[in-house]
């Protein structure tokens, strides 16, 4: 029993030391602490195993490279993710649309077509996320994620570097502001302004194990909208989202039940959210705009699961259905009324994937593919046509766009081959996708009052991810090769921009 005396007396010394406040030599206090447990444990009999092992597993929560922080009521966990970007990107002065073609001589108030700050290399703050865990009870668990570099200051969308100031909106015009949207683009970048972007990215509180196979979760929170929108930044194969997950990937205050079954191989996802605003405007921490809540449910099976042999199948979809807009009938350009005035739009999202991970011989290579469908409505006067008498989509028709991926890679450190590369080589990940998405917007010629005609962009991405430490230390390369449509009618002149593009991201999450 003197061992067992002994190993608590240090532990209460130790306590009170803390109590004390004397924080100076803490480590080294602890690394004694250590060192002398080790030496007792030498000479343990069996009754003291279980309070040595005690005082070791106090000792090492508190301090280490892989260790928690806790607080004293609960557990705390603190963790963040860092992306520092550089990125290259071939110069073209002209976006997808030659102005100077349409109108010869046309001067700059005019031109759209300004591509002056979209095509400048730089390097850039991508992401810097806080992530604060908090278990407060067996049951219940809160969550905060804020991201300091969630402010815009000029810097291009990726990989296609030719979406605005919405998510993948090529609007001619920035939205609401009759500002040819390269010149607003250019002037964030010449006065350092940024947007109104909320840093809170999310914020949520979950209630599980009550109800058996189910958890709950309330707040505003990233949904199940498909599989890459939703899955955690710091774990992309690429070094962004392809386009058509980009914008599922957009927080929403609302509720959500989660179920699952069978060992997580039968999933799904059941939620209501605000869905304020229309079509790609950020829904991040707003007041919804109506009485209307967006509706989403998800589903998702996995078949085959970490099978030695046959390795892992996922296969998913997801549906949502919500209203945007009220004071239905009223456009601000015509007939401003004192509310919100936007039409009431039903607004629809589609998304299915799925993802292989063999096993066997093939384990280290993978596959990944998802399609989405998206039915909206834009502003008035969001999308702009400004020429030949072609103005602004001033009462837009709903309307519906098309994209999806397929991706793939191979990863060494995964594959048969693990053991006879050499071990600098190891580390490697070869990756290649090929990205679409109807996301250039312009008005009809026939209605541009009120049609919107949409034409798409093509990436084709080869990457290498060098992983110094998993997902934790990592360096992204990557080369995409980007193609706009350039089926020009004459009245158009649409054209395909020079604007392939060399992105390599590294990052670090903890």
């Amino acid at each position: 029993m003197k061992h067992c005396l002994a190993v608590l007396c240090l532990v209460a010394a130790w306590i009170g030391m803390l109590a004390a406040g004397e924080d100076a030599d803490i480590r080294k206090e602890i690394e004694d602490l250590r060192k002398r447990i080790r030496a007792l444990r030498h000479g343990t009999i069996a009754e003291d195993s279980v309070s040595v092992r005690s005082a070791e597993a106090l000792l090492g929560n508190r301090y280490g490279p892989d260790a928690r922080t806790t607080s004293k009521q609960g557990k705390l966990t603190l963790g963040a993710l860092m992306q520092i970007w550089y990125y290259s990107i071939r110069n073209d002065n002209c976006n997808w649309v030659d102005q100077q073609a349409l109108v010869p001589g046309a001067g700059v108030r005019t031109q759209f077509g300004s591509n002056e700050t979209a095509d400048n290399d730089s390097f850039a703050m991508r992401r810097m996320r806080l992530l604060f865990t908090m278990d407060v009870h067996e049951n219940v668990r809160a969550f905060v994620m804020i991201n300091g570099a969630a402010t815009f200051a000029g810097r291009p969308n990726l990989p296609d570097n030719q979406a605005g100031v919405a998510v993948f909106t090529n609007a001619g015009f920035a939205p609401g502001t009759g500002a040819p949207i390269g010149s607003a683009r250019n002037s964030t970048a010449r006065s350092g302004s940024a947007g109104a972007i909320s840093v809170l990215e999310e914020a949520w509180i979950n209630y599980h194990d009550a109800i058996p196979h189910h958890d709950i979760q309330i707040g505003l929170m990233i949904r199940k909208l498909g599989e890459e929108g939703p899955r955690p930044s710091g774990t992309l194969d690429f070094v962004e989202r392809a386009m058509i997950s980009q914008f599922s990937c957009y927080p929403d205050t609302g509720i959500q039940l989660h179920g699952t079954w069978w060992n997580d191989r039968f999933q799904y996802y059941l939620a209501g959210s605000n869905g304020a605003g229309l079509a790609f405007q950020p829904r991040i921490n707003r007041a919804d705009d109506n009485e209307a809540k967006d509706f989403l449910g998800t589903l998702f099976v996995r078949p085959v699961w970490k099978d030695e042999t046959w390795g892992s199948l996922e296969l998913g979809y997801t549906f949502l259905w919500g209203m945007g807009g009220e004071a239905g009938g009223h456009r601000p350009a015509d007939l401003p009324v004192d509310g919100l005035n936007y039409p009431e739009t039903v607004h629809r999202h589609h998304q299915a994937w799925a993802a292989y991970f063999p096993g066997g011989p093939a384990k280290g290579w993978w596959l990944r593919g998802e399609w989405g469908k998206y039915w909206d409505r834009f502003r008035s006067n969001q999308v702009v046509s400004y020429f030949a008498g072609l103005g602004s989509v001033r009462n837009p028709a709903p309307m519906s766009i098309q994209g999806w991926y397929v991706s793939t890679g191979y990863k060494i450190a995964d594959s048969v081959w693990a053991n006879d590369v050499p071990s600098w080589f190891k580390p490697c990940e070869f990756t290649f996708r090929y990205d679409t998405m109807q996301n250039l917007f312009y008005s009809d010629l026939v209605y541009p009052s009120r049609r919107t005609d949409v034409f798409s962009t093509q990436v084709y991405t080869a990457g290498l991810n060098y992983y110094i430490r998993g997902h934790n230390t990592k360096i992204q390369v990557n080369y995409n090769w980007c193609l706009e449509d350039a089926d020009d009618s004459g009245l158009r002149q649409l054209r395909e921009v020079r604007n392939n593009s060399l992105v390599v991201c590294f990052q670090v999450m903890w």
